[in-house]
């Protein structure tokens, strides 16, 4: 799939969430990579649970290191290809932490950490560091170790991921803290399997906050570049679907890393079939929650107008967030009984049904589309250094000469 521009899919079962591997079911599997592969998709991005996976930092789970063989197999059956994702940690709100990581004496890993959830349940707990704790570190390289070991030679491996948004789980000490470790367990993976490129699943706040995971940096050490953007989650988007945001952030990480960038995530929520776009408010984690929900024909509008700014940028692929609505008996639990607006981000609702927008990339991934030359380009007119002295400022600035160049034409955005 060197040359052909990947259209994928973020995968959580719609009846399991974020249970499914203690709670493995190999029919649901089965049933939902059949609907995602009849859409014409190439990869499925999947989440390793960390505390799932690694019950003690000295253990890995044989149940869950089989139902991964089942998925890879499942995943070859149907012409699929995995995006296999470590370390998940942060996911849809809650971070989701290793009970033997868990310390309420520790400082909180990370700014703005809403809850914790360990051992299937809410817990009132801080935990230490992934990033610098000696006994996180020996436990996730043995969790490399053994699912590398094991799957590496599967048809269906697509690529290695060192996380999701994992800023957002915890913060390195510094920049360079967070590039040395991501240097460290991609020397880990390839140790083992030189043969798939390895990733770390970035997202936007690492383009408006320097947060120890800098893109020129961390991209420096990875084989791929990839972003996650949301006009949604983003105050000076232009509106909540803005179709430029998801290129330019792309634009942005290619210009500041020096690699083309895959979009692996993006997307938005939508309201009941029917209904309008709207917003929504409520109180969830102890707080007022404000969020927009698209109509489901507009979400399908913006998706088609997103996937051809994509190709014009030079981006490699695009990956949806994410596959299913979750089924409303998921709705009391993490994280759907405060993330209100989780519930609704799938390509299908829970009963299967497509949506509007998962006929537009049906439609589009008909056209086999190919990755192009960069006709759109942003070239910075500071160094990565500079940038990242004031990076949600920069980010802004240059948002606004890149929508100038669009303007003007297209072309380069000086």
């Amino acid at each position: 799939m060197a040359d052909r521009f990947v259209l994928g899919v973020n995968y959580w079962p719609r009846r399991k969430a974020m249970t499914w591997w203690g709670d493995f079911d190999p029919g649901e599997v089965a049933e939902e990579f059949s609907i995602i592969a009849s859409l014409g998709l190439d990869v499925v991005r999947i989440f390793l649970l960390w505390d799932d996976w690694q019950p003690t930092p000295d253990t890995v789970s044989p149940a869950c290191l089989d139902h991964l063989i089942t998925v890879c197999d499942t995943a070859a059956d149907n012409g699929l290809k995995l995006d296999v994702t470590f370390f998940t940690g942060h996911m849809s709100g809650p971070n989701w932490a290793p009970r033997w990581l868990l310390d309420s004496s520790a400082a909180p890993a990370a700014p703005g950490i809403r809850q914790v959830v360990s051992g299937g349940r809410v817990v009132a707990s801080h935990y230490r560091n992934p990033f610098t704790d000696v006994v996180a570190l020996d436990a996730e390289r043995l969790l490399l170790r053994t699912v590398v070991g094991a799957c590496k030679d599967h048809p269906a491996i697509w690529m290695w991921n060192l996380g999701n948004e994992p800023d957002l789980f915890a913060w390195p000490p510094n920049a360079e803290a967070g590039r040395a470790w991501v240097r460290h367990m991609t020397a880990v993976i390839k140790e083992l399997d030189d043969a798939h490129p390895v990733t770390c699943g970035l997202h936007m706040a690492s383009l408006t906050t320097d947060n120890g995971f800098r893109v020129d940096q961390v991209y420096a050490e990875t084989d791929v570049a990839v972003m996650h953007t949301y006009p949604m989650y983003t105050p000076w988007a232009r509106h909540p679907l803005d179709p430029d945001l998801v290129p330019y952030t792309c634009a942005l990480v290619t210009a500041l890393c020096g690699k083309p960038t895959l979009m692996e995530e993006w997307g938005g929520c939508t309201a009941a079939p029917g209904q309008p776009s709207q917003t929504w408010e409520w109180t969830g984690y102890g707080q007022p929650q404000r969020q927009f929900m698209a109509s489901e024909e507009d979400l399908a509008e913006y998706v088609r107008a997103v996937l051809p700014r994509l190709l014009d940028v030079g981006a490699t692929g695009a990956m949806l967030w994410c596959f299913a609505d979750y089924a409303p008996e998921l709705w009391d639990r993490p994280p759907c009984a405060e993330s209100r607006h989780e519930r609704f981000f799938g390509l299908v609702r829970p009963d299967g049904t497509l949506k509007p927008h998962a006929q537009v990339i049906k439609e589009f991934a008909a056209t086999q589309p190919r990755v192009l030359p960069a006709r759109q380009q942003l070239e910075l007119d500071i160094n990565a250094d500079e940038y990242y002295r004031a990076p949600n400022e920069h980010a802004i600035r240059l948002y606004q000469r890149y929508r100038q160049a669009l303007h003007d034409g297209g072309g380069k955005a000086r």
